[in-house]
């Protein structure tokens, strides 16, 4: 419908999209790591022109488990990681 990827706007004034990540394999402990991955778009929405990531935000046995907890945070709580990674 529109010409532009789903985004909500970052403290810069920018526009993101967020996804997750989850490690592939474990770290020497066995956890998986995942963490929050921010695309920032173009002013035309058209193409992204670069990223943010937070540091591993939960661990878990698998990656379903380590997964699991950033699925659980609301909107309000990924833009406020945003804002944070924003001001670094």
């Amino acid at each position: 419908m529109h010409r532009r990827a789903p985004a909500f706007g970052g403290s810069d004034g920018q526009a993101y999209t967020v996804s997750t990540f989850v490690d592939d394999d474990p770290d020497p402990s066995g956890r998986y790591g995942a963490a929050l991955l921010f695309i920032r778009w173009s002013e035309a929405g058209d193409r992204p022109v670069g990223h943010v990531e937070t540091d591993y935000l939960a661990f878990g046995p698998n990656p379903d488990a380590a997964l699991a907890p950033l699925l659980e945070l609301t909107l309000e709580d990924v833009k406020a990681h945003l804002d944070r990674l924003l001001t670094r």
